[in-house]
């Protein structure tokens, strides 16, 4: 059975990653499936989806959205338990799985950890992939982050430029300029293309070479 490509979606809390997966649905012929962060976190049990819960909680060890102060400013935070990490690491090999049986998978996520990189490069060692940084203004991602029900605000400020540290990506689309079709089009084009996408190879060799973005790289970097 021929192995699914995977396209890999990675960007900020709002940056309109979900409207630019159902867009790329939408635009092909062959079946593409969507597997998100989202949905692998609503899987686990409510006790484990935490808000602002203490150390040593079941909600500190599974997905806990705590308040922090950046800058001097309030903002939202997500953070990872063990039972969460676990839950990262069996996400990854069931995306793996998923492709392995034949289905193009399109990926929902945010890079909210350090090692969510390594550990994507890993699992999906061997595949077709198809990175792509999905952006918007940070005023931008504010409005629809403030004029949405269920998010917390600042959640897209605590990670905003974090998310896109590695630097390296296939394609870079910006969801405020673009419409979701024309974004959906300009992935079509990356698809399609005769050349086998390159950033996950160029990011495993950075990686063998030890070559790691620091905190203070990033910290002089343009949002």
């Amino acid at each position: 059975m021929p192995t699914g490509r995977i396209i890999l979606l990675n960007g900020s809390s709002s940056a309109g990653k979900t409207t630019l997966a159902r867009a790329i649905q939408v635009a092909r012929s062959e079946p593409w499936f969507h597997l998100a962060l989202d949905q692998f976190r609503d899987g686990m049990p409510p006790a484990y989806r935490g808000l602002n819960s203490p150390p040593g909680t079941p909600g500190a060890r599974g997905l806990n959205v705590v308040p922090v102060e950046q800058n001097g400013e309030r903002i939202t935070a997500i953070r990872f338990g063990d039972v969460g990490k676990r839950m990262l690491h069996g996400m990854h090999r069931a995306i793996a799985a998923f492709a392995a049986s034949g289905n193009d998978v399109i990926i929902d996520d945010l890079f909210l950890e350090e090692d969510t990189l390594d550990d994507y490069l890993a699992a999906l060692d061997g595949f077709w992939v198809l990175f792509v940084a999905v952006r918007a203004p940070l005023e931008v991602v504010q409005q629809r982050e403030a004029s949405r029900a269920g998010r917390f605000p600042g959640t897209a400020l605590s990670h905003f430029s974090e998310v896109h540290a590695h630097g390296i990506y296939d394609l870079e689309i910006d969801t405020h300029h673009n419409t979701p079709a024309e974004c959906a089009a300009l992935v079509s084009t990356h698809i399609d293309a005769a050349t086998a996408p390159e950033a996950f190879s160029q990011l495993r060799a950075h990686r063998q070479a030890g070559l790691h973005v620091t905190s203070q790289e990033l910290a002089g970097r343009d949002p």
